[in-house]
């Protein structure tokens, strides 16, 4: 008896209660009804009908339905795009069964164009990436055309002239490989006009086909020759300019900090700093950078769309000639090197008499000093967080018989196209015996991280860790102090706070 009664209890109450529960019900045996109908449904329509049912506020189940099958029905018979006919197989004369292919879209773009820019009053240089397997299989060539801004009906119209092909990438393409191509035409080329890019695949896909694709690569007015005329001619705008390669994956606030004190610090006012955003700027990283920004002394490039085309390293080989070419009448020297690297020359040179005194050499490569990110002093023990990574971290890998990653500095009038580690197409010579004047410090793996990076403390001058030998090195270590009054005096307090 009790639980019947327990039973109209329960009934009672329910069927008693507010309208809105009343409502809730109703909706649920409504939802539940829904479903039993949509798994009764074509395939097909499930997702569509699921997502209009959610918009649509008061209609019977048949109705939305209905609707909606129409609707659809209206649609595909609009938009359908019929497929090709596939060719089929084939019985010849002979008796012979010739089988058929049929490809269907494309592996990879012929070219992708990033930029282009005039080097001279006759040459112009174009960046861009291109299939690697078509380079690896085929001959790709590529014809430059330039048609000038004149009406002058004595000037010749059209000058045509074959693209020089530079590969600068050493073969490290993946889908797509660097490209630069050179077109130097055999008259100036003045006043402005277009400069078009015929590129011919020549093999390397399908053989039934030489396909040849026709592309604008530069626009250029009378004034913007006029421009570049002056700035051909006048000195450089800076004496030192940094090409950043591809900042990727979750950087370190801090140690973009340190790097960039440190620097401006080193090459002095007329210097500038080109910084590539592949997706490492986050907003700890902005925040470091917008001072500098503001004082003129960082430019700033998003290029994270060059992520949807698959090359080494995030196209870095790309990034670095589009630096080369963009600014190389606008400084003296171009230095090449990674924001977890620190240029270092010895206490009675500046960075300007050791440049002076390679002024001979188009370009020079930098000995690099390989630092642990790991080993600090037991004397920092418990203050390690207050300091600054090149700071703390003192201990000097010291093995021999290894060869070690230089990097480069070049005079970038004399460069046609460049690297990562150094350039192989300059005019000019190349020196690489700058032991003593100039040197980088390496502390691999810190720039990402967002820890301490000291997590073993050590007391002595020499120690052995994992087989490899180290010795403690405090030269970065004494100039620290120098660089915190630098960036105090430049940008104020406003990165004292900034985190790992």
């Amino acid at each position: 008896m009790t639980k019947e009664k327990e039973r109209k209890m329960f009934v009672g109450i329910v069927w008693n209660c507010a309208a809105e529960l009343k409502f809730i019900l109703t909706a649920i045996l409504f939802l539940f009804s829904l479903i039993t109908i949509l798994q009764f449904m074509p395939i097909r329509f499930s997702n569509n009908l699921a997502t209009t049912c959610i918009s649509v506020p008061s209609f019977s189940s048949s109705t939305i339905i209905d609707s909606v099958s129409v609707s659809i029905s209206a649609i595909n018979a609009s938009t359908a795009v019929q497929p090709p006919a596939l060719a089929k197989d084939e019985l010849l004369e002979n008796g012979v069964i010739k089988r058929a292919f049929n490809p269907f879209g494309s592996a990879a773009y012929n070219f992708i164009l990033m930029s282009a820019y005039r080097g001279g009053i006759n040459t112009f240089a174009v960046m861009g990436l291109a299939s690697k397997p078509l380079y690896v299989y085929g001959k790709p060539s590529y014809l430059c055309e330039w048609i000038p801004n004149t009406n002058d009906s004595t000037m010749q119209k059209h000058i045509n002239v074959t693209g020089t092909k530079i590969l600068p990438d050493w073969g490290y393409g993946r889908v797509y490989t660097v490209l630069v191509v050179n077109c130097t035409f055999p008259i100036p080329v003045v006043d402005g006009g277009k400069l078009l890019i015929h590129a011919t695949t020549n093999g390397g896909g399908d053989s039934k086909f030489n396909i040849t694709d026709t592309f604008l690569a530069l626009t250029e007015s009378e004034q913007d020759f006029t421009n570049f005329i002056s700035t051909f001619n006048k000195p450089p705008k800076y004496d030192f300019l940094y090409c950043g390669s591809s900042l990727y994956g979750n950087l370190s606030p801090q140690r973009v900090r340190e790097w960039l004190a440190f620097h401006v610090r080193l090459f002095g006012v007329k210097s500038h700093f080109v910084i590539h955003d592949a997706g490492g700027v986050h907003e700890g990283v902005m925040a470091v950078l917008k001072p500098w920004i503001e004082k003129g002394y960082v430019t700033l490039q998003d290029i994270r769309d060059q992520e949807r085309f698959d090359g080494y390293y995030h196209n870095q080989f790309l990034i670095v000639n589009d630096c080369l070419h963009k600014y190389r009448f606008q400084a003296k020297w171009m230095f090449f090197f990674d924001v977890d690297e620190f240029i270092f020359v010895p206490k009675k040179s500046t960075i300007k008499s050791v440049v002076n005194s390679l002024s001979d050499y188009t370009q020079f490569t930098i000995e690099q000093m390989p630092m642990s990110n790991k080993l600090c002093l037991e004397e920092d023990r418990g203050k390690s967080y207050r300091k600054w990574g090149f700071e703390k971290l003192v201990y000097k890998d010291v093995k021999r018989g290894i060869r070690r990653d230089r990097k480069y500095a070049v005079q970038p009038r004399n460069v046609i196209a460049t690297g990562v580690h150094m350039s192989q197409n300059t005019v000019g010579k190349t020196t690489h015996k700058t032991e003593g004047r100039i040197k980088y410090f390496h502390y691999h793996g810190t720039i990402a991280e967002h820890r301490e990076p000291c997590r073993q403390l050590v007391n002595a001058t020499t120690i052995t860790v994992d087989q490899i030998p180290y010795e403690m090195d405090s030269t970065m270590r004494d100039i620290a102090g120098t660089v915190k009054r630098f960036e105090l005096k430049m940008i104020g307090s406003t990165l004292q706070k900034t985190r790992q």
